[in-house]
């Protein structure tokens, strides 16, 4: 399951976003700039992010004793500071100015910035998880209370940067004598994606590490290894953890960006300029796209838990048939465990998918392209909120076990480690389910209208016409 969320999941995540923010940059590219100079540009440094993320793990060397997130935020840096170099060159050369240079910088900034802010929030070295396993001491629900608060608090920072960046981005690439050139301004947030983006490589290596210390914790149980080891792989467990964490943070980040680049491009598309916000139709598209995330959240996490009662009751009855298990003379059925798990995430993702497609559909032939775009802007901006605070939530609880589990409160089998178990187990679909599901709504929503766009600008609007 580690394996299948936390890498292949989150690098098809971060793959998605990647294409998206290149398509945008092309789509916008070509109206910025004459000929392909555009497009070639955003080529170019996704090339050479694939070749800075092959460098940056160059720069990952750890040392017995040393903190291993220090070692894997080195190669992060070191990936980020070579496409910010070849960016510079790369954009004197292809475009004849530095302002597109500029919106890299500010893409890759934000990357970075949210990464840091995520683990602050999510790591055990920091005061937020510990006030969670000190909440912990007092039972499960004050447990929840606090990592709950944690999670909603952890939205702040990140969004003000996100701000900035999109500001940023928007009004340096599209800088003119005479002010700003909104279509350019517009390619650079899509820039500012791609240059996030482009050390995508790097941020699932480094995302990965979490499931193979993970899974080196549980090999080292399995075969009954001495406690010093175990201690050990707790420790990188922990660690783990907080990678994965700042994994799905960069994801988030990474999305909102590509989000609005596709919506700038979806604006094109239907010749969009301004988007009336008192216009009924509008409004009506903003809560559609505001409640869809809730929605999917509750979707997936009821998904969850069917999945949860079906391989409890498969657990159930092994241990009823097979009575060996437990004497350690019998070897469990794991395929057949795999093979439940695998048909509900499959069965119970058919009706998220369908919302996700179906809904911009249903709302743009209906109420219109406007409409369409209320709804993208209300689904990116509760999708987002929505998605860190799930994702910095779960993330917090899990650390403040792994904190209690490594002596503090207690240490295992205290009432607060049960009480923080309680806690990991609710926050693990707030992490590993809805959190990070939500990125893929509100990109899957713009590439579904982008692609739509021009039959609904041309026949959207059906229920406008009847009256």
């Amino acid at each position: 399951g580690d394996n299948v969320g936390d890498v292949a999941g989150m690098g098809a995540d971060l793959f998605e976003s990647y294409v998206g923010a290149i398509v945008s940059a092309i789509t916008l590219g070509v109206i910025a700039f004459d000929g392909d100079r555009g497009v070639l540009f955003a080529l170019m440094v996704s090339a050479v992010g694939i070749l800075a993320s092959i460098i940056g793990t160059m720069f990952v060397k750890g040392k017995e004793g040393s903190n291993p997130q220090k070692a894997l935020n080195m190669g992060t840096y070191a990936s980020s500071a070579i496409v910010m170099v070849a960016s510079f060159f790369l954009s004197n050369s292809i475009l004849g100015s530095l302002l597109p240079f500029g919106a890299i910088v500010f893409g890759s900034a934000v990357g970075l910035i949210i990464a840091k802010i995520t683990e602050i929030y999510t790591s055990g070295d920091y005061k937020y998880v510990k006030e969670i396993a000190d909440q912990s001491e007092t039972g499960a629900a004050t447990t929840i209370i606090s990592g709950l608060s944690v999670g909603m608090r952890s939205t702040g920072y990140p969004m003000v940067v996100l701000a900035i960046g999109i500001i940023g981005a928007y009004m340096i690439a599209g800088y003119t004598p005479n002010g700003v050139d909104s279509i350019k301004g517009l390619y650079g947030i899509a820039l500012a994606a791609v240059g996030m983006l482009s050390t995508a490589g790097m941020t699932v290596a480094v995302d990965a590490y979490g499931p193979i210390s993970d899974n080196a914790g549980g090999i080292a149980e399995m075969c009954e290894l001495p406690h010093e080891v175990r201690e050990i792989t707790d420790k990188l467990d922990s660690v783990g953890n907080t990678t994965a964490a700042i994994g799905k943070g960069f994801a988030i980040g990474s999305a909102a960006l590509t989000a609005l680049a596709l919506f700038a491009s979806y604006t094109q598309s239907v010749g969009i300029t301004t988007i009336n916000l008192t216009d009924p139709m509008v409004i009506a598209g903003l809560f559609i796209g505001g409640m869809l995330p809730f929605l999917f959240s509750a979707i997936t996490m009821s998904a969850v838990g069917k999945a949860a009662f079906s391989m409890i009751e498969e657990v159930r009855r092994q241990f009823k048939e097979m009575p060996g298990i437990m004497e350690g003379k019998q070897k469990p059925d794991y395929r057949r465990c795999v093979d439940i798990s695998t048909a509900a995430a499959l069965r119970e993702m058919i009706v998220p998918g369908l919302l996700a497609v179906v809904v911009p559909l249903v709302v743009g032939f209906l109420l219109g392209a406007e409409a369409l775009g209320g709804l993208q802007a209300g689904a990116l901006v509760t999708g987002v909120l929505m998605a860190i605070f799930m994702s910095n939530a779960g993330g917090a609880w899990d650390n403040a076990k792994k904190y209690i589990e490594g002596g503090s409160h207690g240490g295992k089998g205290s009432a607060a480690h049960k009480a923080a178990v309680v806690g990991d187990t609710v926050g693990d679909p707030f992490k590993d389910t809805s959190g990070p599901s939500i990125n893929i709504l509100i990109k899957l929503m713009t590439v579904v209208s982008l692609v739509f766009g021009p039959m609904i600008a041309k026949f959207g609007g059906i229920l406008l016409s009847l009256f």
